[in-house]
């Protein structure tokens, strides 16, 4: 794909190098011959294994081109998006694994020989030449996609009383913990479901100033439905609830909150609630109601706020919900 550079150039160099030496592009076929019964000199035997030992690499260079195979999707990511990396590769007795910098993300089996790893993108990070490494069938191979910028609104906020308190470290604790979550397992299939039937109210990736003041690593880390108190929430995937806190118990920000596991660093975040019908440990099919709108927590008004997490990063739900990421 023209997203990745390196690929084709390297499948290229590869098939160069067999053709300038006669051998077709893409097999590599050794007839054998039959030579005097005398005994070789030494120039015999020298030529005999000179053209083995070119046959050999050739024939090594060609595989290891083709051994493993990439592709990403979307074809044009932009900054929030969730970039789906599919590799394919020759062996099963190792997954092949992704890297960002000094960031590992695992690569979860799709089919035989076929793994997928997802990386999150923020409305944080720089536009432009996003490089990563993929590791597997002993190989490493460094690949670049072009990460288009993306222009993201500002609100102010003005907080008061109740919704201006901060959070405690049990709260922050708790939600930090239910981030990190990787389970192989994989949960989610096709597009997600709606979480509330209320309209979009803020958008993902909304840059906000509190109380008169920019708040420079902050941006909006999930989406708003404005709807009335005790509408239900729905889940937007299968999964496993994986957390639940509520305001009495110290959940000052996030007020009532239910954390939702759909597998492989996938997870939902419901922020807000009035009422919660689920307990942690149950598991959910999508479109289950697992609670109720409310205006818990640092909140303005009713709402739910529904945050996508990949990796413990936040991404922009919207093509989740829209293409499905599989």
């Amino acid at each position: 794909m023209s997203a990745l550079l390196p690929y084709s150039e390297d499948i290229k160099k590869a098939r160069l190098n067999t053709q300038s030496l006669g051998f077709p592009s893409q097999t590599l076929s050794v007839t054998p011959r039959r030579f005097p019964a005398k005994p070789l000199g030494i120039k015999g035997r020298l030529t005999t294994a000179l053209t083995v030992g070119i046959a050999t690499v050739v024939a090594f260079t060609s595989q290891a081109a083709i051994a493993l195979q990439v592709q990403v999707t979307p074809e044009s990511p932009q900054l929030g998006d969730t970039l789906s990396v599919m590799i394919d590769t020759e062996t099963t007795t190792q997954p092949p694994s992704v890297s960002i910098g000094q960031k590992i993300y695992p690569a979860f089996p799709v089919t035989a020989n076929r793994y997928r790893a997802l990386l999150p993108t923020t409305p944080l990070d720089k536009s432009g030449r996003l490089e990563f490494q993929v590791i597997g069938d002993g190989e490493v191979r460094n690949l670049a996609v072009f990460l288009k910028n993306r222009s993201f609104p500002t609100q102010r906020i003005r907080l008061s009383g109740s919704a201006n308190r901060s959070a405690t470290e049990l709260e922050l604790n708790r939600v930090a913990e239910f981030k990190t979550l990787v389970t192989p397992q994989k949960f989610w299939n096709g597009p997600l479901v709606k979480p509330n039937a209320g309209r979009v109210s803020t958008v993902f990736g909304v840059r906000r100033y509190y109380n008169g003041v920019f708040a420079e690593d902050y941006y909006h880390r999930g989406v708003d439905y404005a709807a009335g108190t005790g509408s239900p929430v729905l889940a937007p995937a299968a999964g496993r609830v994986a957390l639940v806190g509520r305001e009495s118990q110290g959940f000052n920000v996030h007020g009532n909150t239910v954390g939702i596991d759909h597998g492989q660093g996938v997870l939902s975040i419901m922020l807000h609630l009035n009422q919660i019908d689920v307990q942690e440990g149950d598991f959910v099919q999508a479109g289950q109601r697992i609670g109720t709108v409310g205006s818990t927590g640092a909140s303005t008004g009713p709402h739910l706020h529904w945050g996508l997490y990949v990796h413990g990063i936040a991404v922009d739900p919207v093509p989740w919900r829209f293409d499905g990421i599989e």
